[in-house]
């Protein structure tokens, strides 16, 4: 199929079936959040496998981060992801690999710390009182539209590159698509919703149009660091999962700390 028709496609069954999942919350959403963060993890290691990251300790502290994330909030959370490091010391002692001891140990907290963290905190988002359910929509809404906004404005348009060194068919036209986008969800979303206000609601679409950009680029530099193109190809036209929420992992911490700042939590 044709890389375009499939990318439409994958994101006409996803979004539908993620957005219910959002709906129903609870522990509904955290077993999306353990697949999605499980699935996400295995592409990442297999993607640095010559750097032999320690695949239990990774896993096993995943898990941990996303079940506090759920029962205790973040002093659990932050608890789970302390429990890598050791973890992963003691795989390394035990195992037979030649790798260096900070690179192996290194490459395992990354993933935790990235996709784990990056996770729990969509879990808290959809945990704020009253408004959880409306703030992890507005966030995975905008998130997603401004990157298809982006791409669509980039094919069409696009004719300076935005970083062509880390990824050659990111356009600074497609940026300034999608940065608009992203300002303009949140401030429709939240319009009257008695949640955040006019100028709160504009704030939120700008860190959005900030961060999420900034995850997509640093997994395309990973991506190059190792030499792939793709982290899997579990969604066809989007690659594998780890590609489809590169820039939410980063927008959905930095959204949930400035909705924390404005009071709500």
């Amino acid at each position: 199929m044709n890389p375009f028709w499939s990318r439409i496609l994958v994101s006409a069954v996803l979004l539908p079936a993620v957005l219910g999942l959002v709906y129903l919350g609870g522990w509904w959403l955290w077993l999306f959040a353990l697949a999605t963060g499980l699935i996400s993890l295995h592409e990442l290691y297999r993607m640095t496998r010559p750097l032999r990251p320690l695949l239990l300790a990774g896993y096993a502290a995943t898990v941990l981060v996303l079940l506090g994330a759920q029962l205790g909030g973040i002093p659990w959370m932050t608890a789970g992801f302390l429990v890598a490091l050791p973890a992963a010391f003691v795989l390394k002692g035990v195992s037979d690999t030649r790798q260096s001891l900070t690179v192996a140990i290194g490459t395992t907290v990354l993933g935790v710390g990235w996709i784990g963290l990056g996770l729990g905190h969509m879990v808290l988002l959809r945990s704020i009182t009253d408004h959880g359910r409306l703030a992890v929509f507005t966030v995975l809404l905008a998130v997603f539209a401004a990157d298809a906004f982006a791409y669509f404005t980039g094919l069409l348009i696009g004719r300076h590159k935005l970083a062509p060194v880390l990824s050659p068919g990111k356009t600074w036209e497609g940026l300034a698509g999608g940065t608009v986008v992203a300002v303009l969800v949140p401030f429709f979303a939240l319009y009257h919703q008695h949640f955040l206000t006019v100028g709160e609601s504009l704030a939120l679409g700008v860190v959005i149009a900030v961060s999420a950009p900034l995850g997509d680029l640093f997994e395309s530099a990973l991506k190059r660091d190792m030499n792939v193109k793709d982290a899997g190809q579990l969604l066809a036209g989007h690659g594998g999962m780890l590609d489809r929420i590169d820039a939410l992992l980063f927008a959905g911490v930095a959204s949930y700390y400035l909705i924390r700042a404005f009071g709500w939590g």
